[in-house]
């Protein structure tokens, strides 16, 4: 098993990596808090002893890359972020292994990723090299945060915001990166269980020439009034059909979608643009081909997904992300609308294809696609 994936690659901008300063915190949690804290941690919920920060201008680029207590960020009332939402995040994990290492998943599409949102944010972009650096900094100096128990993990979040003060109407000259991490257990509440989701008709996620693809905050604002609407009516998560046709499935709030059809064929919603390129996904794809199954990415209808239920064509649905992993789906539910059974088990392809890959991200089983990255050593 290599510390660094192979067969992953990000082009970078900078010629020599950047140095991280370390200023500790003085005012760390106590063992035993930290400890009550990873007995139970839901999601999202905690934070670590400290963070990440690089900032960025325009005359001096990249520079003062440091790893400082974790704290409030103070902000000028006329930061560019709080005015125009130019900002975008990443989500990735850190697992503790069997021999107490700590690795985490294809790190390098998380930072091509995040390269590409820069891009279409109008943001800079940071060095894949930088990028993977500020994660192990922040594994190095918290790894006493990361759980061993089953199913958990650290949670990582870099983001990048826009925080010149500055209220013309164009792209920052400054910016600043942070990297932020919480210990993590099950993202749903009632664990590995078939969930219900709505569909919304009304909204929709992004458009054509939208920021679709990109992980910027937009995009879930505009996914939590029809999320709030899913929680309504019973549902873990809203379902958004593409914005041009509303016909299409495009995807959940925060997770792809897949179809088993029969035992041999996956079948995901195509990359329009408007959907995120989910690291998750394409794990999945891979995965899927490995078994010897057929995957195919196209547009995939509301009527289709109807008809192959009720046929038996489609045998199995589920959804897939960084922090759901993937998540089985049972029903889809919707104003006139209802397609499967809510009490509906779990699908055997959408649960071995769900062990593999966590068995991969915990070091159970061989890395044969040279996907982990070693951030304690």
């Amino acid at each position: 098993m290599t510390d660094t994936a192979p067969t992953e690659t990000a082009s970078t901008e900078t010629a020599y990596p950047l140095q991280f300063s370390l200023v500790p915190s003085t005012d760390q949690r106590a063992e035993a808090d930290r400890e009550s804290i990873l007995a139970d941690p839901g999601f999202g919920k905690h934070f670590t002893d400290h963070m990440v920060s690089i900032d960025w201008t325009i005359d001096e680029g990249w520079h003062d890359a440091r790893v400082t207590a974790y704290g409030p960020l103070q902000l000028d009332p006329a930061s560019s972020v709080l005015h125009y939402g130019q900002e975008i995040f990443e989500g990735l994990k850190a697992y503790r292994h069997a021999d107490g290492s700590v690795w985490t998943f294809r790190p390098h599409k998380n930072a091509e990723r995040m390269q590409r949102s820069a891009r279409r944010l109008a943001l800079p972009e940071l060095a894949a090299e930088d990028f993977i650096e500020s994660i192990k900094q922040m594994v190095r100096v918290d790894g006493a945060w990361i759980p061993s128990a089953p199913e958990t993990s650290l949670y990582l979040r870099p983001f990048m915001i826009a925080n010149e003060s500055f209220l013309g109407v164009r792209a920052a000259h400054r910016v600043g990166y942070y990297v932020i991490a919480s210990p993590a257990g099950a993202y749903f509440a009632n664990g590995v269980a078939p969930v219900k989701i709505w569909l919304t008709t009304e909204y929709s996620r992004a458009g054509r020439g939208g920021t679709g693809s990109a992980k910027c905050g937009g995009n879930y604002a505009a996914s939590l009034l029809p999320q709030m609407e899913a929680y309504e009516n019973g549902c873990a998560q809203v379902l958004f059909l593409d914005g041009e046709t509303g016909s299409h499935i495009d995807e959940l709030g925060g997770m792809n979608v897949f179809f088993v059809h029969g035992t041999d064929t996956l079948v995901t919603p195509r990359l329009t643009g408007a959907i995120l390129e989910g690291v998750t996904r394409d794990s999945i794809i891979q995965l899927a081909r490995d078994r010897g199954m057929t995957v195919e990415e196209r547009d995939v209808t509301l009527d289709e997904w109807r008809l192959g239920i009720e046929s038996g064509e489609i045998t199995e649905v589920f959804a897939c992300g960084t922090a759901a992993v993937v998540t089985p789906i049972s029903q889809l539910k919707g104003h006139g609308i209802s397609i499967g059974d809510p009490d509906a088990p779990a699908g055997e392809i959408t649960m071995a294809l769900r062990q593999e890959l966590t068995d991969i991200q915990y070091g159970r089983v061989p890395d044969r696609h040279g996907w982990l990255t070693r951030l304690d050593a």
